[in-house]
């Protein structure tokens, strides 16, 4: 007679109430640790071979001891891993922080912990009260000013960010959309174009225009720039959104910007509804702090943006709220991928 072992209850890994509040009050030193394994450079010297941490302390000039206390906080993150004979390997998230990975999230990383981040986020209950940015009260400048002339190297941190989550989302947003029978498209505050690139690319008839601040088109994908592959279909606009939209398009795309206070994000909807003929296609891509996924993310986006600028990620009624009072037609609302929605709008007649 054959007898079966009684399938043992699965362990419910969930850590208790206390041990989970002392971890997230601790969550700085987890900020902090992936910060500093960046700058050092530990998951560029780390291949696809396990390293001891004396051979990683060699490689990044770092002190063997305090090395491994940085990657045993980090490992117990999922961060790296310790494997039993003492050595350190990859993790899917740790190769992330590669420069060479194609699905890098160094820069972001970096932007995300950057030493303003450090002076502002014990503020935070100052801006809940308030209802607005504390950065000025910190450094007596707005954020973008601050950044251009007190900070570049947070600037170059903060270009590089924005352009690897332009670039690895350029091809969602491309797959996503179906711009068949339309012959214009308009990026709007598109930064260096990476979307709008994708998309001309895919779409061999259509012409394109990229709308954003001097400083920004300025360094536009070299695709676009004079000389590039696509540059004969292109037109690049120097401007603020939120001031004029001079571009006349079938299709406008409007992704990620829509974050500022309510004043400023109204400006910019209501000079989309002016310039666009009717008829015309207004695709608005948002990340959704109500977006279940993505939450733990985006729902600190939020409250990073109220600390620095005053502004706000949406969710999905207010996103419809806002295009609904610009007069804007809503269709369909589509995930672009694990983190992205899209709303399709129509411009009435």
């Amino acid at each position: 007679m054959t007898t079966v072992d009684p399938v043992s209850p699965p362990v419910d890994q969930t850590p208790p109430p206390p041990m989970r509040l002392r971890e997230l009050v601790f969550g700085a030193a987890c900020a902090a640790a992936v910060r500093a394994a960046v700058r050092l450079g530990v998951a560029d010297a780390l291949d696809d071979t396990p390293m001891t941490v004396e051979d990683l302390a060699a490689a990044v000039k770092a002190q063997p001891r305090t090395l491994r206390r940085l990657l045993r906080a980090l490992s117990s993150q999922g961060v790296f891993t310790e494997r039993p004979d003492g050595t350190f390997a990859h993790t899917a998230m740790s190769r992330q922080l590669r420069e060479d990975d194609p699905h890098s999230l160094r820069y972001i990383a970096l932007w995300c912990t950057e030493p303003w981040t450090w002076d502002v986020w014990p503020k935070l209950d100052e801006a809940v009260r308030s209802g607005r940015n504390v950065f000025e009260d910190v450094y007596e400048k707005e954020f973008f000013p601050y950044l251009n002339e007190d900070a570049p190297e947070s600037a170059y941190v903060f270009n590089r960010a924005m352009t690897t989550s332009s670039q690895q989302s350029a091809r969602d947003v491309a797959d996503l959309l179906d711009l068949q029978g339309a012959t214009s498209v308009a990026d709007i505050g598109g930064g260096q174009g990476h979307v709008l690139a994708s998309l001309l690319e895919r779409h061999p008839t259509l012409s394109g225009t990229l709308l954003d601040l001097p400083g920004v088109v300025g360094n536009a994908d070299p695709r676009l720039r004079d000389g590039g592959a696509l540059a004969s279909r292109v037109r690049v606009v120097a401007g603020d959104c939120r001031e004029d939209i001079p571009v006349q398009a079938d299709v406008y795309i409007i992704k990620n910007i829509l974050e500022w206070d309510d004043e400023s994000t109204r400006r910019a909807l209501a000079n989309v509804r002016a310039a666009a003929r009717p008829g015309a296609r207004v695709v608005v891509i948002e990340n959704l702090v109500d977006d279940t996924p993505s939450m733990k993310f985006t729902t600190a986006m939020d409250l990073l943006l109220l600390l620095n600028v005053g502004g706000a990620k949406h969710t999905r009624q207010s996103m419809v709220d806002r295009l609904t009072e610009a007069g804007l037609l809503i269709g369909e609302i589509r995930p672009v991928n694990a983190y992205l929605h899209a709303f399709e709008c129509t411009v009435p007649a």
